[in-house]
């Protein structure tokens, strides 16, 4: 039995076939080949075209196809991650109304604030576990406020890997794990957020039918199946964020369990069996893939925007077409504390771990005379791993406290001197796993389809690829990370 997995990043789509009795991806392809456009009207604005996701998955998929690994007749069951957050809007013949507005977008910022105002902070965190902010509901409700003629026309809303599966099977479905990060889930009720539907004005009818993360959201249409070489009635049985699907592709399900990512963004999610919030909503509490009413199960998200986009950004600046790995031997020749060189990374739209705000990213103590490209790669890697800190020490301050956080060896975690960095500065050592967005939507699917029983059978021969741990006298990072705190909150 074969398992197919879609991933629908910023940056891409990956698509992986894994054996189900390994869990081992059998074959993978992305698209497109390079970044996927944001599109960025405004400063703070980021919007992405769900068609494109759906031509990037189509294109992958293919791609994949002709690879000639496997034969996709012996496909069981697909399972989609997706980025956090975006709104996609239909109307009723599901067509498309207008772009994405995506996890990174910071417009709907003063919107969220004030019905946090309006709603009362202590109901907002005890129900929903987080401020309206600037989730997906509030994103809506700035169109509602901006666009009405499309506001009108809206028949469903959904998140970007909703979207993918109805163009799949045609069906609309989401998930409690989806509507929290939307701010649409009410966990005191265990049920829809009408409190946040009534203060916005929404219509519950604009909601797809609700079903567990691991259960079937429809099946393969016969025209999908002819266009893509899939067998047609396939299920979809398995949709979430991406970084809850991270956590699953690490094995992270249990209480105290915690997995990190830095990519694009950077991220700490820890598991709870608490309905665990952060007076500030500094961090994020979501309902994690295997969440139910009986058994609680909290992901609680630290997000950090400016992580891998700025290691991106310094590289395409000052990188003179190096390779990351280039970067990451050239930052490695500097000694630890970039000669007084400080960067903070934070140049993405708002920062949630910021109470919201958007400080920019900021080189400081620049000196012509001393500081070099390599400078600028270390204290960008540097900067991010403090960034890393500042939030696991709010993670802290929510009474969680990781003896270990599991991680994919990929993006920064790719570079040596970054993982020594990571755990320098936090104090906590890392296991690092092959682990692939794609890849766990695929075991994911086989979850939901009841091929595998659940998820301690199908992670039971995960092993880890590498550790690595803090030193045990580190007060020569504590002096930087200081340093790098003092200044950040100078610039707020």
């Amino acid at each position: 039995m074969l398992l197919l997995g879609i991933d629908i990043g910023t940056s891409s789509v990956k698509v992986s076939v894994v054996d189900a009795a390994s869990a081992k991806a059998v074959a993978s392809a992305q698209f497109p080949g390079t970044e996927a456009p944001i599109i960025s009207l405004q400063p703070g604005w980021a919007e992405q075209k769900p068609e494109s996701w759906w031509d990037y998955t189509r294109q992958a998929l293919q791609k994949l196809n002709q690879s000639g690994k496997y034969n996709p007749a012996d496909i069981g069951a697909i399972g989609i991650a997706y980025q956090m957050h975006g709104l996609v809007i239909v109307d009723k013949n599901k067509t498309v109304l207008r772009p994405s507005i995506i996890w990174c977008d910071s417009r709907a910022v003063e919107t969220g604030n004030k019905a946090l105002e309006d709603i009362g902070g202590e109901y907002a965190l005890e129900h929903f576990l987080n401020s309206p902010g600037n989730f997906t509901a509030s994103k809506f409700a700035w169109v509602k406020q901006n666009e009405t003629a499309v506001f009108e026309a809206t028949s469903k809303l959904m998140l970007p890997g909703d979207y993918i599966a109805m163009q799949l099977t045609g069906e609309i479905t989401t998930s409690p794990s989806a509507l929290s990060e939307g701010i649409f889930w009410d966990f005191k009720t265990d049920g829809l957020a009408t409190r946040i539907m009534e203060y916005y004005g929404f219509s519950e009818d604009v909601i797809p039918a609700v079903k567990p993360v691991f259960s079937v959201h429809g099946t393969v249409t016969k025209a999908v199946a002819l266009e893509l070489g899939l067998k047609e009635g396939i299920p979809v049985s398995y949709k979430a964020g991406d970084q809850p699907n991270n956590a699953l592709s690490l094995n992270v399900m249990k209480p105290g369990e915690v997995a990190a990512t830095a990519g694009t963004s950077g991220v700490i999610y820890a598991v709870s069996d608490q309905l665990v919030y952060d007076p500030l909503s500094r961090v994020n509490s979501f309902a994690h893939v295997n969440h139910t009413a009986a058994q609680k199960s909290i992901g609680v998200l630290l997000c950090i925007n400016g992580t891998g986009i700025m290691n991106r950004w310094v590289k395409d600046t000052a990188g003179n077409n190096l390779s990351y790995a280039d970067i990451n031997t050239r930052a490695a020749q500097v000694p630890l504390g970039s000669e007084g060189l400080l960067i903070l990374p934070f140049g993405n739209g708002a920062e949630r771990m910021l109470e919201n705000k958007m400080p920019g990213a900021l080189i400081s103590n620049l000196q012509l005379s001393t500081h070099t490209d390599k400078h600028l790669f270390r204290a960008v890697q540097e900067g991010i791993a403090c960034s890393f800190r500042y939030g696991l020490d709010i993670l802290r301050e929510n009474n969680m406290k990781p003896s270990v956080i599991r991680a994919g060896k990929a993006n920064m975690f790719l570079s040596p001197l970054f993982t020594e960095l990571f755990v320098n500065f936090t104090g906590v050592p890392v296991e690092l796993y092959e682990n692939d967005g794609s890849v766990g939507a695929a075991i994911g699917a086989g979850i939901g389809a009841g091929i595998y029983k659940n998820a301690q059978e199908a992670f039971s021969a995960y092993k880890p690829v590498g550790f690595a741990a803090p030193q045990k006298c580190n007060a020569a990072y504590e002096e930087i990370y200081n340093r790098w705190k003092s200044l950040l909150h100078k610039s707020l």
